[in-house]
Order: C-alpha cells, then sequence, then structure tokens
C-alpha cells in the first residue's frame, strides 16, 4: 500500500521533469517529508484549462487532496480511506472506474515509507509475549535518485451546502494506485532486513516510468484494454530501500532528517 511518502521536490523542478506547461505560484507547497492522507499534495495532469477557448490538454501541476472524493458521494468523508485503488480491479470498482478511464494522473514524491515487523518481534508475538511489535520504517525510492512517478487518479466532488463563489464549494481530490510488490531483489538493500519489497510489504505504490507518463496523462485514451496495459509493473532492479528512524511514524515530525539512513543492523528486525 502507500500510506505515507515523501515529497521534497520544489516546483521549478518538477515543472521541468515533467515538462508542465501551466503552474500556480499561490498553489506553491512545502517539501514535505511526511505526507500522510488528507494533506495537499502535488500532481501531475493533462486537462483543458478552464474557460479557454482552445481545448486541447494542458500539462498541470496542480495541488490535490490526497484522499479521492468520488463525484457522486454525499459527502467527503471517506475520503481518508481512500488514498490507494488496487490496480487490478480499478477498472471495475464504482469509486475508481470513472477517474480511472479519464482523470489519471501522477503523484511525484521523493519515495514512499512502509513498516516492517522483524522476525524478533514477530516470534514474541506468535508466543505471546508481546502484543503489539515494534515495527521498523523503511524508506523505499529509485537507486538512481530519479523521481518515483506514482500513477494516481483525481476527480472533482461538488458540495452541494455550499453557493457556487464559495471557495469551498468544489473539493479536487486524488488517489495513488499500488499493485503487488515486487519480488525480485532490490538494486540495493540493507544488509540486515529486506531484500526485495515483497518482504516489506505485500503492496507497493505503481511507479510509471518516464516513457509511460504522455500515455497514462493523455484523457483522450479511454479503452479500457490498453489502459490496464499501462498498469504494469516498471522494469525489476530499479528500486533501493533502507531502514530510517521511527520519528516518521508520528505524523507531526516533518524534517529532511527522516530521510536519513540508519547505520548498522536494527535491533529486533533482522531476517
Amino acid at each position: 500500500m502507500c500510506g505515507r511518502y515523501a515529497a521534497s521536490r520544489r516546483p521549478e523542478d518538477l515543472a521541468g521533469i515533467f515538462e508542465i506547461e501551466k503552474w500556480e505560484p499561490e498553489e506553491t507547497l512545502e517539501p514535505d517529508y511526511n505526507v500522510a492522507p488528507t494533506k495537499e499534495v502535488y500532481v501531475v495532469l493533462d486537462r483543458p484549462l478552464k474557460d479557454a477557448d482552445d481545448k486541447r490538454p494542458v500539462r498541470q501541476l496542480r495541488k490535490l487532496k490526497w484522499g479521492l472524493v468520488p463525484s457522486w458521494s454525499k459527502n467527503p468523508e471517506g475520503a481518508a480511506r481512500m488514498i490507494n485503488a488496487r490496480a487490478e480491479t480499478v477498472h471495475e470498482k464504482p469509486s475508481y472506474r470513472r477517474a480511472f478511464a479519464t482523470r489519471r494522473c501522477i503523484l511525484p514524491a521523493d519515495g514512499y515509507y512502509e513498516w516492517v515487523t522483524g522476525k524478533q518481534e514477530r516470534d514474541l508475538e506468535v508466543e505471546g509475549k508481546k502484543k503489539r511489535p515494534r515495527k521498523q520504517p523503511y524508506f523505499v525510492l529509485p537507486a538512481d535518485g530519479s523521481v518515483f512517478a506514482m500513477a494516481g487518479l483525481y476527480e472533482f466532488w461538488r458540495d452541494r451546502t455550499l453557493p457556487d463563489d464559495h471557495p469551498q464549494a468544489w473539493w479536487a481530490t486524488c488517489s495513488v494506485i499500488t499493485t503487488e510488490a515486487e519480488s525480485t531483489p532490490l538494486a540495493v538493500a540493507p544488509e540486515h532486513g529486506p531484500h526485495t519489497l515483497a518482504e516489506i510489504h505485500p503492496r507497493m505504490p505503481l511507479m510509471l516510468t518516464p516513457d509511460r507518463w504522455d500515455s497514462w496523462l493523455d484523457p483522450a485514451r479511454t479503452d479500457l484494454d490498453d489502459l490496464r496495459r499501462l498498469l504494469e509493473p516498471p522494469p525489476a532492479g530499479l528500486m533501493r530501500a533502507y531502514p530510517v528512524s521511527t520519528a516518521v511514524s508520528n505524523v507531526r515530525n516533518n524534517s529532511p532528517e527522516l530521510l536519513d539512513e540508519l547505520e548498522g543492523p536494527v535491533e529486533g528486525t533482522l531476517f
């Protein structure tokens, strides 16, 4: 799954990476090293500009809320539960299928966090000696340091309790698509710890390599069979993972130090 990630790149950098044509400086977000559900995040999308005569899709960097609210929802209360959509069923689930057909986006990230229960901790839990085993967070990112482009969906929801001219009358929200975690060896793995992403967690965000960005973002591509081919996992061996401080487990902590790699083996997490 993807329940927390880091996004520290500046909009100017993202504009160059994704060939952005339109972004509003007033929508600039501060670097976020502990992105949690319901926060505002950057997304890349192709969409015609509002009120423009030219209806061609324009590559935009937008600020959306993480936690998708389907357009037909009566209220936005379920947004925090809809941060992830499964690649295997996204084309058929009522909450996602319309967005999958025409409203796809990319969520740029440095990488994502995932928590692992080490073998020693699991053994204590099985023996009944520990009810809540400690979990060690890992940071997962492209081994070459490139942007982690997560496949996503976005939606618009109208709050009918507010007048048309109210600034919060429309909600723009998004969700990350996840897929089965890779079981092949990591490009760079910790000496004492998991050697595959599947050993960390059975799910992972679907990373789109640059050769798929244009096809994924193109709103004119609506054939479901064609789109489902874009959901294939990227080539193996692109990722690395390393342990980080448990400080990331508290959403109030947010600093570059959260990305620092822990030195040496992590107590209780040997595999």
